[in-house]
């Protein structure tokens, strides 16, 4: 079991390695003619321009922490801080590069069909996907190895979790940066092109339209690539910590090898979920159909087949590991712990694929409700995120039981670890053991959005938009299925961070303070009251930022269209400013995040130093209303984005219609919901969380 840290440290070197092999497939292909070329040189520029301003902003607030951290925990946790932060931006830089290389390249693709375009597209995607993987679990290994195995430090882990918050503060930053560009653009092109213009998606008449494909690369992959990462690792990091903190506190003694096996079962998890990835990746291969079933079946059946791999590997594990140790009852608890939460983490991503996905009755509803204008279109939007919500509250509370009923079948308590929520924590690891795939699946998406942009605004034959279209809708569902991923294992890491800060505090006050959580406690009432509120204030700034970032982009477009003679009619030679359009995003994005950004870092440290119960308070509070409001956020907005896709396919009198218009109004009303506020939110919850676990023996 020793060896388990080294295997997970090489197997996150083959993930990169896959990654390298994959760029090299992709940079080897054709990116068209000079025009395309010439498209995708000015998307990655802007890309460039913005994520190395971004980075510099964040760099500066991940100096500070790195100073706070260093005086109030321990050098070495400021160290593996930063190291999470630059290996969760380095994530983010990887994907967006690729990705901006890999759109043109699929578009060129595409003339031949979606057997040539739907693998480029993929393996853009699955860059991404290995490298936050893969770098996530390197920079974990390489912390745990040599804090706690090499060095043995006092507060080792306090380090290993500071590595989490480093990632958490990159992925919240990026998620609340990248969206309120993406969005800013898109609303702003939609709006003043398709609603009021009258011209199509994309047009290369529209000056927005070069920004709204920047905010693809710079929100949807580098943003969802920092998110992922986070989640990631936390889902690592949860079950690790709770382990060592509980046996911190433990007045009996655990045998030496029971410790190690309890440690390093997650990152065993982790290990056989990315070699089943890295097989499940091989898979994936276009067929000659534009149906989105067919596309769908195709693209999805890597990550079939590394889940159906996790899983067996997993009751292997867990029958190595525990099978001959008697502090464990029954080991394959623990596998049906883990194997619950990738079953839950799936059926998640399919019930907001049920939701999200044009085939099914939500998204047709709602393109019926487009019949009747804009007010019911959105109505029905609305509506379909929250019954989302409650189906994805019953799966969650089923894969919470499973998870709970395992753990406590493998063991009852060890010390103050019990079994129960030891299952808990590990099936949050199980939701995201395939991430390597999940994440190349989602950044797929983007690629192809692109990859129609280019399409349209290059003049291409309209058989080469209807390739692009139907691999872009595809990819609105597979966001929506990494999204339920991620907000899942959001919650059951929290939950699992949340026993762990409990530990920590009774740790840190030498057994004296343990955390009270009764509701009748006027400080823990008011914490639950702050925590639900958090999230509704964290989703009301992220929206009414990009709600001012649209108006101005909006202006710009309107003033072009108003001051440049001939632009909306096309004439010959006559080309919009693209780039003040991009420098409105950049400019508004960047102001824009830092509020939201520095909310969920100051708030649980001012009242962690007020009292801890109310923080136990607000932790519980905001834990409930986020996922909830993620779920709703994310599925909603999905709804619409498909709706409108429907009637662009030619349903409800198709394109340049009035019911186009009013889907067209939901959609932009649910970009922000989907791509900004929504992903954001569990970044929120856990960010408050790992906060107040790493602070814990400050406030006590």
């Amino acid at each position: 079991m020793e060896a388990i840290p080294y295997l997970a440290l090489v197997s996150a070197l083959a993930a990169l390695g896959l990654a390298g092999f994959f760029f090299n497939s992709v940079k080897a292909a054709s990116p068209g003619n000079e025009r395309m070329v010439f498209l995708m040189t000015e998307i990655q520029k802007g890309a460039r321009a913005f994520l190395k301003q971004e980075y510099t902003w964040v760099s500066g607030f991940a100096v500070v922490m790195a100073v706070v951290v260093a005086i109030m925990i321990a050098v070495p946790a400021a160290i593996a801080y930063l190291l999470g932060a630059a290996l969760s931006a380095g994530a983010g830089y990887v994907g967006m590069t690729v990705a901006t290389m890999a759109n043109a390249r699929t578009t060129e693709a595409a003339k031949d069909g979606p057997g040539k375009a739907l693998p480029i597209a993929f393996r853009g995607g699955a860059v991404m996907g290995f490298s936050v993987a893969g770098l996530a679990l390197l920079g974990l290994m390489i912390v745990y190895v040599v804090f706690v195995l090499m060095l043995e430090s006092e507060k080792a882990f306090e380090i290993v979790t500071a590595y989490g918050l480093g990632a958490s503060t990159i992925a919240l930053f990026s998620r609340v940066g990248g969206g309120i560009y993406t969005k800013a653009a898109d609303v702003g092109a939609d709006l003043v092109g398709k609603v009021e213009a009258g011209i199509p998606e994309d047009d290369p008449r529209n000056p927005a339209t070069i920004a709204d494909n920047v905010g693809d690369n710079v929100g949807d992959v580098a943003g969802m690539g920092a998110d992922l990462f986070e989640s990631y690792a936390g889902s690592i990091i949860a079950p690790i910590s709770l382990v060592a903190f509980a046996l911190a506190v433990s007045a009996e003694e655990a045998t030496a090898e029971t410790n190690i096996s309890l440690l390093m079962f997650p990152v065993a998890i982790a290990f056989v979920g990315m070699i089943a990835s890295i097989i499940g990746s091989f898979l994936i291969k276009g067929g000659e159909s534009t149906d989105s079933k067919a596309l769908s079946k195709a693209l999805h059946l890597g990550t079939n087949v590394a889940m159906a791999l996790t899983i067996v590997a997993t009751l292997g594990v867990a029958f190595w590991m525990f099978g001959d140790n008697s502090d464990f009852e029954n080991p394959i608890g623990l596998a049906v712990a883990v194997i619950g939460g990738l079953i839950v983490g799936w059926a998640l991503g399919k019930t907001a694929e049920y939701y999200t996905s044009d085939h099914y009755g939500p998204v047709k509803k709602i393109a019926q409700q487009t019949e009747t204008g804009p007010a019911t279109t959105i109505l029905g939007g609305i509506s379909a995120g929250m019954i989302s919500v409650a189906a994805s509250v019953a799966l969650i509370l089923v894969g919470i039981g499973v998870a709970f009923w395992g753990g406590e079948l493998a063991f009852d308590s060890i010390g103050a670890l019990d079994g129960g929520i030891y299952g808990i924590a590990v099936a949050a690891i199980g939701m995201l053991a395939t991430t390597g795939v999940v994440v190349s699946v989602d950044a797929y998406g983007p690629i192809a959005d692109n990859a129609g942009g280019i399409a349209e605004m290059a003049e291409l034959d309209p058989s080469v938009r209807e390739v692009t279209d139907a691999l872009d809708s595809l990819g609105n569902t597979t966001a929506a299925v990494a999204k339920g991923f991620a907000v899942g294992s959001a919650a059951l890491t929290a939950l699992a961070l949340f026993k762990s800060f409990e530990f920590a505090v009774l740790d840190a006050s030498g057994g004296e303070t343990a955390l009270n959580l009764n509701v009748g406690s006027v400080e823990v009432f008011a914490g639950l009251f702050i925590g639900a509120a958090l999230p509704f204030l964290f989703a009301a700034l992220t929206i009414d930022a990009v709600g001012r970032a649209a108006q101005e982009m909006i202006e710009e477009v309107r003033r072009q269209f108003r001051e440049i003679p001939g632009l909306r009619e096309g004439k010959e030679g006559v080309i919009p400013d693209s780039a003040r359009c991009v420098a409105i995003s950049t400019t508004a994005s960047l102001k824009e995040m830092v509020i939201p950004g520095a909310l969920a870092v100051i708030v649980p440290l001012v009242v962690g130093f007020i009292s801890v119960d109310m923080l136990g308070g607000l932790l519980a509070g905001s834990l409930v209303t986020g996922f909830a409001l993620a779920i709703f956020m994310a599925n909603a907005g999905g709804a619409w984005d498909n709706a409108k896709k429907y009637i662009e396919a030619g349903a409800h009198g198709g394109k340049g219609s009035d019911q186009h218009k009013a889907a067209v109004v939901g959609d932009t009303v649910g970009d922000p919901f989907k791509d900004t506020s929504g992903p954001a939110m569990n970044i929120l919850l856990k960010v408050m969380t790992i906060v107040s676990l790493v602070f814990a023996s400050a406030f006590v």
